[in-house]
């Protein structure tokens, strides 16, 4: 009995004690074959943080590799690796981020600047295990910064409503508006004769340059570029003249000029300003067979109109024929007669109907949306001018007996009807333009009654006349422009055969303006890049506000001067603003705002409720990497 009770006890001990033996070497192996396995581990994401070290481009290729000795240095050679039984590969993948800049498995957008790596090392004895890690690698070892902060840094740019003063080193404020008074205007400063005896008709200009069409009757130049120096009082001279053509609209930037020509075709004339004679070297034709009534720029994209019609065209490239965007264009709701272009929307003034202004949805170049209006009783409307935010409209009409000839129009929503907010009546102006100027002051100028009048809109509820001037002769057209060093004036031009172009000096009387935006100059970094982050200083007294957009795009024949520059905030919309530092919206998809990309802008918006105190912009800082 006792014999087989001790038998049946060996019988259940010894395979436990044999189990646990065989378990024991086991586990000692899989421990030792661990801490081999994350030796390997470690050594691959030494060779990772090495090849990075020795460059982004090289390192920031999506694929699975493995590390290899190459000469002196390492090197990541493509797919796994087989190490005395264990495989090991490198995963470098995208690193995707939500809208507030934080790591997200999926859903995101992926951060060109940012590389997600997984080192993983597997074995398959004494049974199937495997190590991983994963690391996040940046571009900080090259990341770089430019820094606007001085008088001379923010010169450069482009001024609406704002100017660049030296109170703190240098800041962007909103312009004082010159040493005039915008209510008190005359006529001492010299007038231009233009060439020849036409009836000037059509003006647009920018700080030291004004463009003049000659188009009433055929007697005069096509077009004239007039250049004005900064002195104090300006002086004007003729710089070049195109002819060939009656002129119905011009718009002008920097080297070039477009011509809204009274020809079935070509419609829009394109002009190079940068040679010298000026020459054609680009042009439109409209599918319609009529004539170009009105022309825009915006980015990239010419505009014109052409009787009901508005159509979009190419304007990557200034010269030969340039295509059409929208093959269809927009079939407006009567006669279109001006437009202007502010953000994603243009604004169109229209006759021959009781709709008198269209909102027209830009943002997708192949399919312009009428999206809103504004009907009004009232005469035809004849100019349109949209503030800087695009949140008001001032549309002037031709005279009428028992009807205002200006209308204050809420378009802070695009849909949809938009309503009147207020009105003024001129008295028997039969208006042809009107501009909005620093102080809260708008011109609308004609012909008829008094035919340049000054108006108070700082109660835009309530617009009252403050100043203007008899100019018998008629003013047939009006631009407004701030100098940089804040010099303001309105630049018109009348029937005086004589002296057709003609310079009045304005001001608000040591007030602010009420809005303005500010573009930077371009940076172009030289190479494709990522820009990571935005930082910025400001003063924002009481009643005053200051926000920025950004801009980045892909050269345009290795050049950044005709890149397509889109301004978005920090969600990568253009409905959203920076008010405080952050990250720069990544988009790479080959259309407009593209970041990684070549070429970068910002856009400051400055607006005061107190026309003593204006917002500041003090400096601005820009991370990227290239």
């Amino acid at each position: 009995m006792e014999l087989l009770l001790g038998m049946a006890l060996i019988s259940l001990v010894i395979p436990a004690l044999l189990s646990g033996l065989v378990a024991g070497r086991e586990g000692g192996q899989q421990q030792v074959s661990r801490l081999t396995a994350t030796a390997l581990m470690d050594q691959a994401l030494e060779v990772v943080r090495s090849v990075r070290s020795a460059g982004w481009v090289a390192f920031a290729v999506n694929g699975l590799y493995h590390p290899a000795a190459d000469g002196t240095s390492w090197s990541l050679a493509t797919g796994a690796q087989s190490v005395d039984g264990y495989t090991r590969v490198i995963s470098i993948s995208d690193t995707q981020r939500n809208s507030s800049g934080a790591i997200v498995a999926s859903g995101g957008t992926p951060d060109p600047s940012t590389k997600t790596v997984t080192v993983t090392v597997s074995w398959s004895t004494p049974f199937p295990s495997s190590v991983s890690t994963t690391a996040y690698f940046t571009r900080y070892m090259d990341n770089l910064t430019f820094t606007h902060t001085t008088y001379d840094d923010f010169l450069g740019g482009i001024f609406s409503g704002t100017a660049v003063v030296n109170d703190m080193g240098g800041e962007v404020a909103l312009g004082a508006g010159g040493s005039g008074d915008w209510c008190a205007p005359d006529l001492t400063i010299a007038s231009l004769d233009l060439p020849k005896n036409g009836v000037a008709n059509a003006l647009t200009a920018i700080p030291g340059q004004a463009f003049v069409g000659t188009g009433d009757n055929a007697s005069g130049v096509s077009f004239a570029d007039i250049r004005v120096d900064n002195n104090h009082p300006p002086a004007a001279t003729i710089h070049g003249t195109i002819d060939g053509y009656k002129t119905n609209d011009v718009f002008g930037e920097a080297g070039y000029v477009y011509i809204a020509a009274d020809l079935p075709a070509p419609e829009i004339v394109i002009i190079d300003l940068s040679v010298s004679p000026n020459a054609e070297v680009g042009y439109f034709n409209a599918p319609a067979n009529g004539n170009g009534s009105a022309v825009a720029v915006s980015g990239n994209t010419g505009y014109m109109i052409t009787a009901n019609m508005l159509y979009n065209f190419d304007l990557s490239v200034k010269t030969g024929e340039r295509p059409l965007r929208d093959s269809n264009g927009v079939s407006l709701a009567g006669t279109g007669t001006q437009m202007m272009i502010v953000g994603d929307y243009a604004y169109v003034s229209l006759t021959g109907t009781g709709t008198k202004l269209q909102i027209v949805d830009v943002s997708d170049p192949l399919n312009l949306t009428v999206v809103g209006y504004s009907d009004i009783n009232s005469a035809g409307a004849t100019d349109v001018f949209i503030n800087s935010t695009g949140t008001r409209a001032y549309l002037v009409t031709g005279s009428s007996a028992s009807q205002p000839e200006m209308f204050i129009i809420d378009t802070s929503v695009k849909t949809g009807s938009r309503p009147v907010i207020s009105s003024y009546d001129s008295n028997g102006m039969s208006a042809k333009g009107v501009i909005v100027v620093p102080g809260n002051r708008l011109i609308m100028i004609g012909t008829g009654a008094e035919e340049y009048q000054v108006v108070n809109i700082a109660l835009e509820g309530s617009p009252v006349y403050c100043g203007g001037l008899n100019i018998d002769t008629g003013v047939n057209g009006v631009a407004g422009v701030i100098e940089p060093d804040g010099d303001a004036y309105s630049y018109i031009i009348t029937g005086d055969a004589s002296a057709e172009f003609k310079i009045i000096e304005g001001g608000p009387g040591g007030s602010y303006a009420m809005d303005g935006t500010y573009i930077s100059p371009v940076f172009d970094s030289g190479f494709q890049t990522a820009f990571n982050r935005l930082e910025f200083n400001r003063s924002v007294p009481n009643q005053t506000t200051l926000t920025l957009q950004v801009a980045v795009a892909d050269a345009v024949s290795g050049s950044c001067d005709s890149a397509d520059y889109q301004y978005l905030g920090p969600d990568g919309t253009s409905n959203t603003f920076y008010s405080a530092a952050g990250a720069i919206p990544v988009h790479d998809d080959g259309v407009g705002y593209e970041n990684p990309g070549r070429c970068f802008r910002y856009k400051a918006y400055l607006a005061s409720l107190d026309s003593t105190a204006t917002p500041a912009l003090l400096d601005i800082t820009v991370n990227y990497s290239p």
